[in-house]
């Protein structure tokens, strides 16, 4: 891999991988607070699902979800399973395709969400400060951007 155009900033490989694995270790440690706080002994996956189905994948087919989510069709399955038992979500068949179906959030995956949102943020708010706040505002424009970018080359292979 050539990273020639990273020198022109003082940006090289070493950085590039510290960049990630700070990332990384973030998501954990968060990953972590949030599992503490999930309401209904749900697991993470359960509510990423929940949660991007109301940030705007409501009506996807289990396939688009599976793409979305990055694994396997059969975790996919199992998750979506289990979220119609709670009652949190509803498969409908494709109006366009009748061998498809979608997936869509009720009332209750909803409430479900903005439970989980609300524990969550309130025990982040019990030790971040102001100042930490104004850092994360201005981290968060940068932090979408370089998950755009991977979302975008996902599929990228190494040279």
């Amino acid at each position: 891999m050539n990273f020639d155009h990273l020198r022109n900033v003082s940006y090289g490989p070493a950085e590039v991988f510290a960049y990630f694995s700070e990332a990384c270790q973030t998501a954990q440690l968060s990953e972590a607070l949030l599992d503490k706080c999930l309401p209904d002994d749900l697991h993470r996956s359960h509510f990423y699902i929940i949660n991007h189905l109301v940030r705007g994948g409501d009506g996807e087919t289990p396939l688009q979800i599976t793409e979305a989510m990055q694994v396997t069709k059969t975790t996919i399955s199992h998750s979506l399973a289990v979220l119609e038992a709670r009652g949190f979500i509803q498969t409908r068949p494709s109006p366009s395709d009748a061998r498809s179906k979608q997936v869509f959030v009720t009332e209750g995956g909803r409430e479900y969400q903005k439970r989980a949102i609300t524990a969550v943020t309130g025990l982040y708010g019990s030790f971040l400060r102001e100042e930490d706040y104004r850092t994360m505002g201005d981290a968060l424009p940068s932090l979408v951007s370089v998950r755009k970018l991977l979302e975008k080359n996902s599929g990228a292979m190494p040279e």
